[in-house]
């Protein structure tokens, strides 16, 4: 026997079943009845019956929102950004919203790419972390949603933006460091160039201002630049400074992960810690509650950028152009108390 295909149930058809307009369906499945409590009752019972299901395409064309936030980070292998992500999500969900990760691979060209990208999927909004794009090449491209950035690279222009302290929180880093014990302080990940706008940069103007403060000589030598942020670059510096025998008796390091990999340098090489040297990392990751010794590191509070971030959304109208969030020093395994 031929069996016609099945169709989705529309509005219309719910609207039949109870004997009401399409729009008493409408308003009553979107919990803005404006019917009898008893009508209301039969349409939902007419849906329930019919197996009806909202098309959220549909809802979505009629509302014009998406109900998903863009994230658009430089990588996916971060921890850092994946705990601000995990932040993010969850405020999210609790007002029936999502987020949608993409990633830039941080250069310049795959910055607005993707962000071209997001704004053609129609998201209700994008935050972009910034790397390499410059102003005028967000203006460029005529955002109708709100855009909200993310990151170190001041970004002077038509986007809010929400920066964490950096210069501050690598003061407080390196004054901690320098106050109990340390003389010869390795930055790992440094910048020997005031003409960048960047976090690097910043965390190690709070470094040259800590010893400046507390009356300590600096050594531009033990300012190191690495090549990438993983663990494996901050193994090699200070491998190399080892090996070099540059004598230190402390590192800041510009991320925890590049710190991790300095601890697991220092161990190989037989130095304790924080016996023989002391550590202290940036961004304060689950994963440094792990470490043997467990790190020392700055937070930046990632749950407090979220929320700064999503409120930038809500208000975009009446948002501030920067909101800076301050970091806090967690003292842990890693450092002298």
């Amino acid at each position: 026997m031929n069996r016609r295909p099945r169709t989705a149930v529309t509005l219309a058809d719910v609207a039949e079943v109870a004997g009401v307009s399409k729009a008493a369906v409408s308003g009553v499945l979107n919990g803005k009845p404006r019917v009898a409590p008893s009508t209301a009752q039969r349409i939902l019972d007419a849906a329930r019956t019919l197996g009806y299901h909202a098309n959220p395409t549909a809802q979505q064309l009629r509302s014009g929102r998406t109900n998903a936030i863009g994230f658009v980070i430089p990588e996916l292998n971060r921890p850092y950004f994946g705990e601000l992500a995990t932040h993010l999500a969850n405020q999210l969900d609790a007002q029936g919203q999502h987020l949608v990760i993409q990633r830039s691979g941080g250069s310049k060209e795959h910055e607005l790419a993707a962000a071209q990208f997001a704004q053609l999927r129609r998201y209700d909004a994008v935050i972009l972390s910034v790397l390499g794009v410059d102003p005028p090449d967000l203006e460029s491209l005529g955002f109708s949603i709100p855009l909200i950035l993310l990151g170190e690279k001041s970004m002077p222009g038509a986007h809010p933006q929400v920066i964490m302290d950096n210069e501050a929180g690598a003061h407080n880093a390196v004054t901690h460091l320098l106050t109990h014990g340390a003389t010869r302080i390795v930055m790992l990940g440094g910048s020997h160039s005031p003409d960048r706008n960047d976090m690097t940069r910043r965390r190690t103007d709070g470094y040259r201002s800590a010893h400046c403060d507390t009356n300590h000589p600096l050594n531009e030598e033990l300012i190191v630049e690495l090549t990438g942020v993983g663990p494996e670059a901050g193994y090699h510096a200070i491998t190399t400074l080892i090996d070099a025998g540059t004598p230190f008796d402390a590192v800041f390091a510009v991320t925890d992960v590049v710190a991790i990999g300095a601890m697991r340098a220092l161990a190989d090489a037989g130095f304790t810690i924080p016996g023989d040297v002391q550590v202290i990392g940036f961004d304060d990751i689950t994963d440094g509650c792990y470490t043997i010794p467990r790190l020392s590191s700055v937070n930046p509070h990632k749950e407090r950028i979220a929320q700064a971030v999503l409120d930038l959304i809500a208000e975009p109208e009446t948002a501030p152009q920067a909101v800076t969030i301050p970091t806090t020093l967690t003292l842990r395994e890693s450092t002298q108390r």
